[in-house]
């Protein structure tokens, strides 16, 4: 009998779990964004550190075993990614349009019936 009650009460509020959450507005979109936008400069900037770290190693390793290390490979060099400068698409979208020349529309033709 409690086992059964207790299966009745955990499918209950395990139904409650399923519920829909409402939109998010505006504020919390643009929230959203930059904080997913900072997260990518972030993941950047973690790149750019480690490409930094490996090429300072590979020249130690290159320095101190010259007859063990065999030949340098050539890499690309590290790219800064630079300081973190959100804009919101909001802000950027009315500078596009004014950028954008302004096309005319051609008229339509006459519907035949």
């Amino acid at each position: 009998m409690n086992k059964a009650l207790f299966a009745l009460i955990l499918a209950a509020v395990s139904a409650s779990a399923f519920a829909k959450l409402p939109p998010l507005n505006d504020e919390a979109k643009a929230k959203a964004d930059e904080a997913k936008a900072k997260a990518a400069h972030t993941a950047k900037a973690d790149g750019y550190l480690l490409c930094k770290s490996q090429d300072k190693v590979a020249a130690h390793v290159q320095k101190t075993n010259k007859a063990k290390a065999g030949k340098p490979v050539a890499t690309p060099p590290c790219a800064d990614p630079g300081k973190f400068v959100y804009t919101p698409p909001e802000a950027a979208a009315p500078v596009a349009a004014a950028a954008a020349p302004a096309v005319a529309a051609a008229p339509a033709a006459p519907a035949k019936k």
